[in-house]
């Protein structure tokens, strides 16, 4: 909201409510605010959270992709295993 559209609430309100209404009002807002800005740090606190669960889950996948990797290189009878192209010329 622009400044513009705060004061023309804000005259309106005190067109209707009178002078008397502005401290209830700025509770009502202060409430408001307050309310607002614990909501959004639990959502903060509940995304970094899952984040730190899942980057968990990402170390685990990572350690079990490079098991399987390192029996590879061990048990490297044929040498064109792998990802690569076929070299016919190793196995002759």
């Amino acid at each position: 909201m622009g400044a513009t559209e705060i004061v023309f609430i804000f005259v309106v309100y005190l067109l209707l409510f009178g002078a008397k209404g502005i401290p209830s009002l700025a509770k009502t807002m202060g409430e408001a605010v307050r309310t607002f800005r614990s909501a959004t740090e639990d959502i903060q606190r509940e995304i970094l959270a899952e984040d730190t669960h899942k980057r968990g889950d990402f170390g685990a996948v990572k350690q079990s992709r490079q098991s399987p990797k390192q029996a590879n290189k061990e048990d490297s009878s044929n040498p064109n295993m792998g990802d690569g192209p076929l070299d016919d010329s190793l196995n002759t």
